[in-house]
């Protein structure tokens, strides 16, 4: 009998020990980026304005002096853009912002706060998925990236200016799957745009583009100014 108390014993301990294992295995720990994110959080809090958090910090020059700039993407806290979503259920819908800091005698100084001009990262994308946004700094400028997986891309790139951003170049890339349809550049600088046609319409060839030029006519474009990235549409020009 007491050999048959010890055996119950050690399988309820057995158990117990067991699922302990399974719930600490469960606990995933942080990744990298959020990690970092909670660090930048505190690192740039003095620029982050009240109702807002850091959504991503970008380092980089952006007016070629050699020393590290700041662009921070914030997002709005704001409860009432909370919306229940009938598939995906309850969903932040708050616009995300640019804060665009230049580092001047090792501390920065603010050129830009453009809290609204993205949409939020859950916005409805219909029978697509919504295009995913990246933002970041190469070659002394500043490029907003939406990419749409499997049908394509559009980038804007953006130089410093009159204490601000003006938008320089434009590219997009009309896809469907591997297939390319089209390609668009616009340089707003010489007012030239470019569309590359393919004329092969098998998917599985080599793409032959056909190009066609004409030049554009557009007032310059600032950053600042920018009140919604999706509403910027250049093929009408």
């Amino acid at each position: 009998m007491m050999k048959l108390k010890r055996v119950t014993v050690f399988l309820m301990l057995s158990a117990i020990f067991t699922t302990s294992q399974t719930t600490f295995a469960e606990v995933k720990k942080p990744t990298a980026e959020a990690v970092k994110l909670q660090k930048d959080q505190i690192k740039y809090k003095a620029y982050i304005p009240a109702k807002y958090m850091l959504f991503e910090a970008i380092e980089g020059d952006l007016n070629k002096d050699g020393a590290k700039d700041l662009v921070l993407i914030v997002k709005g806290t704001d409860l009432k853009q909370w919306v229940n979503d009938e598939y995906r259920g309850k969903l932040d819908r708050n616009r995300r912002g640019m804060i665009v800091l230049l580092a001047e005698k090792g501390k920065y100084k603010q050129i830009i706060s453009n809290l609204s001009c993205f949409s939020s990262e859950n916005e409805d994308g219909g029978v697509y998925f919504a295009p995913e946004l990246w933002v970041s700094i190469e070659k002394g400028l500043l490029n907003v990236h939406y990419g749409h997986g499997r049908y394509g891309y559009w980038n804007y790139s953006f130089r410093t200016q009159d204490n601000d951003l003006r938008l320089i170049g434009y590219d997009d890339s009309s896809n469907h799957g591997p297939y390319v349809e089209s390609e668009t550049s616009i340089n707003f600088l010489t007012g030239q745009k470019v569309i590359r046609k393919n004329l092969n319409e098998d998917p599985e060839g080599d793409p032959k583009f056909k190009e066609t030029w004409r030049k554009v006519h557009l007032v310059p474009i600032y950053l600042s100014k920018i009140k919604r990235f999706d509403e910027l549409d250049f093929s009408g020009h």
